[in-house]
């Protein structure tokens, strides 16, 4: 028996595009290869620019998508479109917009019942009720507002009932689609405690979006760097942040906000555009951006290796 959750081996999703009447469909390889485990209490990030692929692969965890390779496994169980209803209720996802996420047409509780209406058709009226206020103290939120519309709340008590929700079928694993990114500072941390406290009582595993890294230095215990649909670095936070080894990283972490402004530090600048992931180049995708690329860089990809802390880099930063 594995104490993994989910267990992912190349993990690949390609788009088919099309061009025009005539013309053959283009093939966007949105995510390429990726490969991590996920274990109960754990959070892993995943980290990079818009478009490096971090969304797809949620679609894929959530089963929202069915990978167009690689394999998948929750709880053992191999992830195949016969096996999704069966092993949906085991994820679930918190989305960043709190304000879009909710009918504004329901009340809180009819929005808190839905998936047991949907999953549990087993469970009464009265039984899917008090499940519900359950969910709605355990997230912080008052009994009265268990019959108020989405818009009588703040953003952060928005996403409050989104967690609700999405606890409420006691899933396993819950990824976390930048759920902070729309809330304001000094909420922020108040839906990270929250996340913190739950997983601690309910054992639950994250799978972590974000683009801010000063969260994810203090929020996660392991790290995904994503460049162009593959993982470039893999490594537990501490390490990652103390000693980043591939240049991409290192230019990530660079343009994070200290709160020592006048601190000893050199920000990196990319320069040039990400690659289009229609028109893959041959060798290492980020070599037209790197200042440490090398010959061999341009013609041969560097593959992921290395142990706790994997890096694809044929140069990597010492």
């Amino acid at each position: 028996m594995t104490d993994q959750i989910v267990t992912a081996r190349d993990l690949t999703r390609h788009y088919d595009v099309r061009q025009g009447l005539l013309a053959k469909p283009a093939k966007v390889r949105a995510l390429s290869g990726v490969s991590f485990d996920l274990r109960p209490g754990q959070t892993l990030a995943v980290v990079g620019e818009s478009g490096c692929g971090k969304s797809t692969l949620a679609r894929l965890v959530t089963l929202i998508e069915e990978p167009t390779a690689g394999d998948l496994r929750i709880r053992g169980t191999e992830v195949t479109p016969d096996q999704w209803a069966g092993l949906r209720s085991s994820v679930q996802i918190v989305f960043q917009d709190p304000y879009g996420s909710l009918n504004p047409r329901q009340r809180v509780g009819t929005i808190l019942q839905e998936p047991l209406k949907i999953n549990r058709p087993d469970l009464g009226a009265r039984e899917r009720d008090r499940l519900a206020r359950e969910k709605l103290a355990l997230v912080g939120l008052r009994p009265e507002h268990y019959d108020r519309f989405p818009h009588m709340f703040s953003g952060g008590q928005r996403q409050r009932i989104s967690i609700a929700r999405a606890l409420m079928l006691d899933p396993a694993i819950l990824v976390l689609d930048e759920p902070i990114s729309a809330l304001d500072v000094s909420i922020q941390s108040q839906i990270l405690n929250l996340l913190v406290e739950l997983q601690e009582r309910l054992d639950l595993a994250y799978l972590f979006i974000s683009h801010d890294l000063s969260v994810v230095r203090h929020f996660a215990d392991d790290v995904l760097v994503m460049y162009l649909g593959r993982v470039v670095e893999q490594a537990p936070a501490a390490d990652l942040f103390a000693h980043p080894r591939h240049p991409y990283s290192v230019a990530l972490i660079s343009a994070t906000p200290r709160a020592e402004p006048a601190g000893d530090r050199q920000r990196i600048k990319l320069e040039g555009e990400l690659p289009s992931p229609m028109d893959i180049i041959p060798g290492c995708p980020f070599a037209p951006r790197c200042w440490r690329v090398q010959d061999v860089c341009r013609v041969d990809r560097p593959e992921l290796t290395g142990g706790t802390h994997a890096f694809a880099c044929h140069n990597p930063q010492p």
